[in-house]
């Protein structure tokens, strides 16, 4: 099963592909977590990655498709894979396609997950990140068992500053602006299933499942 899951900042991909793993084996591709990895790798790479994010810019479209590639040349996408988070942008979703390409992989699906703009405001304002081991919380779903401290490391949890309302409306507009185009060229390709997710996890994973379901026939 390979899936690619759109869905802006706030709207659940990272917890919806995480269950997907679990339940249908497909390998979840955090494009953030192949970021942070490749940074704290200091890899050549890596090191040119921490040089953008530090000076404000975004990793570019080419890069952040370097590391997916490196992905699938590993041979760890093999028995499926979910790509979270990738790609954003048109550009992002032609390099995709080359890569696809040149490892003979095919998408089975596109999965558009939405939420209001109200339902993600609350969900990312509530989040919290520990300092140390960048595990993430949320007050009201996820708290802490000790307020302000991590579980595994006990390190200090903090909010981020995109994880603010005023900042969190940007980052919306933002995401609509450059992932409209995308999900156009997914539905012309016939690929595109959008998915309400507005509730809770379990009620989300209901509708995903109905639609992954579908796949496996």
């Amino acid at each position: 099963m390979n899936l690619v899951f759109l869905g802006a900042p706030g709207v659940g991909k990272g917890t919806v592909a995480q269950r997907v793993e679990d339940e249908f084996g497909a390998k979840q591709v955090s494009t953030g977590d192949l970021i942070r990895a490749e940074i704290k790798a200091e890899t050549e790479l890596g090191k040119e990655i921490k040089a953008v994010a530090e000076s404000g810019a975004l990793v570019s479209d080419e890069i952040v498709a370097k590391l997916v590639e490196g992905k699938f040349a590993s041979g760890d996408l093999d028995s499926g894979f979910i790509l979270d988070g990738f790609p954003r942008t048109m550009e992002q979703g032609k390099l995709l396609d080359e890569t696809l390409e040149k490892f003979s992989k095919k998408l089975d699906s596109v999965l558009y997950l939405t939420a209001s703009e109200e339902i993600i405001i609350e969900r990312l304002s509530g989040r919290r990140s520990c300092k140390q081991c960048g595990k993430v919380y949320h007050l009201k779903n996820i708290p802490p068992k000790e307020e302000g401290k991590c579980d595994i490391c006990f390190g200090e949890l903090f909010q981020r500053e995109d994880d603010k309302p005023a900042v969190i409306k940007d980052r919306l507009r933002i995401y609509e602006e450059s992932t409209a185009p995308l999900v156009e060229f997914y539905k012309k390709k016939s690929l595109l299933t959008e998915i309400d997710c507005s509730g809770t996890i379990d009620e989300n994973m209901v509708k995903v499942r109905e639609v992954l379901s579908g796949l496996s026939e």
